[in-house]
């Protein structure tokens, strides 16, 4: 079973549509992705609307080549992720991407009133590929929980779009242990056939430090003409007392955030996170 699903469209402007350059794409794609999952299941797009409850998907900005202003270049395909960490949200996207479906090849979609072509998955910009994939919770976990060979004391996340985590009634642009994977295992246990012990929270809080980083801010547009300052870059997370069975369990998390997301604003375009390779 499909238990996590990440989706990455390949999309080229359509001369009809509006011709202004847009901001921010989060909520456009944030849309679409409902509109995709109501074609097969209104029922469950309409549960997917309700901004008070935990949403098991993420979704990316418009990423691509972009003219100085801002403005979309007809001759460039650009990328949008749509990802899912819930079985039947991943059954409507797939649903949605077979022939007759919104999201299939050739059919048209749209994005803050412009229009848009899907295209085959080959005709992507370099490197958006590496970003679709799909598995299940146990295949995602197994190489942490039953490795023969114990995990690391490091790992490290890219923080590949704005990302900013909501902490005491404010949004907190710093990639903080408690605050990276506190969000995850929130996501995580909401969504999980098995859930992880409530005291891996502890581990993170009281066992983990940032060894390493490179970071920046970033502006994103929000509501009512407002700015939603978030931080993009990466960080390398070590432990101060290395146990197997925790580090599993983080490691684990890590690998999660590639479907999930993490911090405040997934579902509309912040966020976007994976696990990597320890930098340079």
């Amino acid at each position: 079973m499909i238990e996590l699903l990440s989706l990455v469209l390949a999309l080229k402007p359509l001369p009809a549509g509006a011709a202004n350059p847009v901001a921010w794409w989060g909520r456009a794609a944030h849309a679409l992705l409902l509109r995709a999952v109501a074609q097969s299941n209104s029922e469950l797009a309409t549960e997917l609307h309700d901004a008070s409850a935990l949403r098991p998907f993420s979704v990316s900005n418009l990423l691509g080549r972009f003219a100085p202003g801002g403005e979309l270049q007809a001759e460039q395909v650009y990328a949008l992720r749509l990802t899912a960490y819930r079985p039947d949200v991943c059954q409507a996207l797939l649903s949605a991407c077979q022939p007759g479906g919104m999201l299939s090849e050739g059919s048209r979609v749209e994005l803050d009133y412009q229009l848009f072509e899907v295209r085959p998955a080959a005709e992507l910009p370099p490197n958006f590929s590496e970003w679709a994939a799909q598995t299940s919770y146990a295949e995602l976990a197994s190489p942490y929980l039953l490795a023969s060979q114990p995990p690391s004391r490091h790992l490290c996340l890219q923080f590949a779009s704005p990302t900013t985590f909501k902490s005491d009634g404010r949004h907190l642009p710093l990639p903080l242990p408690r605050l990276v994977f506190n969000s995850l295992l929130e996501r995580w246990n909401a969504f999980a056939p098995l859930a992880f012990p409530p005291e891996t929270r502890r581990y993170s809080e009281e066992c983990l430090l940032i060894s390493r980083y490179d970071l920046k801010t970033k502006p994103v547009p929000a509501k009512d003409s407002g700015l939603r300052i978030g931080m993009v870059g990466w960080a390398e997370f070590s432990t101060l007392n290395y146990d197997r069975y925790w580090m599993s369990l983080i490691n684990a998390l890590g690998r999660f955030a590639f479907f999930s997301g993490v911090g405040a604003g997934v579902s509309h375009g912040l966020g976007q996170c994976r696990l990597i390779e320890q930098a340079a």
